[in-house]
């Protein structure tokens, strides 16, 4: 039997509170590593996803749409916020920080007219194979180069195969003491799921690595070679490069208010800016969509996340970070399951880890100054390696070959050229595949379909003609509508080709549906499916001309 829904608001607070402070300090464990290591590996200062677990936890869970979500710094952003601190800085690491806090602002600000005009389904029109291929893309990316900063080794600024050429360099001659301090803990983070204790498997990992480099760089000494590098201009780097030695440890300000840092909006007439715009809304959008989606299959209670109010919120989150230095933020499905699994009941967990938060970086600010860049690196090692796993590649490629040549493309272009260019290489491929299979060009972008009730607790959805990846849009709205209750048959004998994407929706919505007391059902039989997986892409008849 379902549990009865907890109460919102502040009476919810009051019936919850004991449950949400747990699990929103057990989620700050966690997140305190990844926040440092997201920003230092976006090219920010550290204290910048510090910023943004304080705003996504204090504004946003007050205002979004989800209920277990929280918010914060995420891999997926690390990418294209890295590549336009580069662009837009042209090597001043701190005048790019500030120019790419300038597009954090108006890349949010967009966030905020999307969920406004109810645009977050939008994320429906990315096929299923892109959207992976780009976060193995960049897990990827993060890998190659966080390798070198987990071996202790600085890295010659260049393309991404030029950072992955490097890296059997850093293999052969690594600063021994912070590898040994890196790989314990990326040893740590494999080992530590297999343990089988029950009471070890509830203390977070990361923590357990924050922990146990923190002491390795204490008996390492460490310490003494803490330096402030990272903010030196272009023009010192060029004339004392002999003088720069690695940054060893997370460098933070002792006074609160220093933490804080204002965008610059003096280019934002280039070209360059607005690529950053365009892509910082993209990820941390569809992201935002992805997670929350996730996690409202993993909720206890069965609810339901309000997308576009969610989009929104975390849009003006990120305004809110943007203008005082922060990353931005998304619903983060690692923290977020951590919430739930630490039984978490409503936002407020949420709002108390963004308190836990602030009263930390107030009270406690030395203890960060003794967390190694090493131990960090291997946080995101991992995420990478979770991103761009031998698994993620076997998973596609069981759905079907086309579905692994979508992804592999997306993949490629990314890193051969950026993200931006890597997604719509990934997009334009699948519509050319859609072309080849025979699909009329009047039903690429539209699609046909009927809604009819033979009884009153019948409701049947038939298909006419292609559901694609990019028409389906209209079914997702008419879907979302129906009543709860009946029983839903969906009718594919009509249909012609029914891709990846669209399959796996109707499946996603047929067990949601079921969840709220209905049924559902599947008529019609394929001519040919393009692999053995349930939700492969199908062909039901011979020609898709509409009759």
């Amino acid at each position: 039997m379902q549990p009865s829904l907890p109460k919102t608001g502040l009476a919810g607070l009051t019936e919850n509170w004991r449950h949400d402070l747990a699990a929103g300090f057990l989620v700050f464990l966690l997140a305190l590593p990844l926040c440092l290591g997201i920003s230092l590996a976006s090219g920010f200062p550290p204290a910048a996803g510090i910023i943004s677990a304080m705003v996504g936890g204090l504004l946003v869970s007050r205002i979004n749409g989800s209920h277990l979500t929280i918010n914060g710094p995420a891999a997926g952003l690390i990418v294209v916020l890295y590549s336009a601190v580069q662009t837009l800085g042209e090597g001043d690491a701190m005048a790019g920080y500030r120019y790419t806090l300038g597009a954090i602002v108006i890349a949010s600000v967009l966030q905020v007219l999307l969920g406004v005009y109810r645009a977050g389904q939008l994320s429906s029109f990315f096929p299923t194979s892109v959207v992976h291929g780009m976060l193995a893309a960049i897990g990827l990316i993060i890998i190659a180069k966080q390798s070198h900063v987990l071996l202790g080794v600085n890295l010659e600024f260049g393309s991404i195969l030029s950072t992955i050429a490097q890296i059997p360099h850093s293999m052969l001659y690594p600063n021994h003491a912070v590898a040994f301090i890196g790989l314990s803990g990326l040893a740590i983070l494999i080992v530590w799921p297999l343990l089988k204790h029950p009471t070890l498997k509830k203390i977070p990992a990361p923590l357990v690595v924050l922990i146990t480099g923190m002491g390795l760089g204490q008996f390492f000494g460490l310490q003494h070679e803490h330096i402030h590098a990272f903010f030196l201009d272009k023009t010192y780097l060029a004339n004392h490069e002999h003088l720069i030695q690695p940054q060893f440890l997370v460098d933070i300000p002792d006074q609160f208010t220093s933490l804080f840092y204002f965008p610059d909006f003096s280019k934002a007439m280039t070209i360059e800016f607005w690529e950053a715009v365009v892509g910082i809304c993209l990820i941390a959008s569809l992201e935002t969509l992805l997670v929350t989606s996730a996690v409202d299959k993993l909720d206890p209670y069965n609810r339901t996340s309000d997308f576009d109010r969610d989009l929104a919120a975390v849009g003006m989150g990120n305004v809110i970070a943007g203008l005082l230095g922060g990353v931005p933020m998304i619903a983060e499905i690692v923290r977020s399951s951590a919430n739930i699994e630490s039984g978490a009941r409503t936002g407020w967990a949420n709002f108390f880890h963004g308190l836990i938060f602030l009263v930390f970086i107030l009270l406690f600010p030395h203890v960060i100054h003794n967390i190694p860049l090493a131990t960090l690196a291997a946080l995101l090692v991992y995420t990478g390696y979770r991103l761009a796993s031998p698994k993620t590649f076997q998973h596609v490629l069981s759905v079907g070959v086309e579905q692994l040549f979508l992804f592999v493309i997306t993949i490629i272009g990314v890193l051969a050229t950026d993200l931006l260019i890597g997604v719509a290489l990934g997009i334009a491929a699948k519509l050319a595949i859609q072309v080849m299979r025979g699909v009329w060009l009047d039903n690429m972008f539209r699609i046909y379909f009927e809604i009819h009730r033979p009884d009153r607790q019948t409701i049947v959805v038939k298909l006419l003609g292609s559901a694609l990846f990019s028409n389906f849009l209209p079914l997702k709205k008419a879907l979302a509508e129906l009543e709860g209750g009946k029983t839903l048959v969906f009718d594919f004998s009509n249909g012609y080709l029914i891709d990846h994407t669209v399959m796996e929706f109707i499946d996603d919505f047929s067990r949601d549906y079921e969840a709220q007391g209905g049924t559902s059902q599947q008529i019609g039989h394929a001519l040919e499916k393009f692999s053995d997986h349930k939700l492969a892409a199908r062909l039901m008849t011979a020609d898709d001309r509409l009759k």
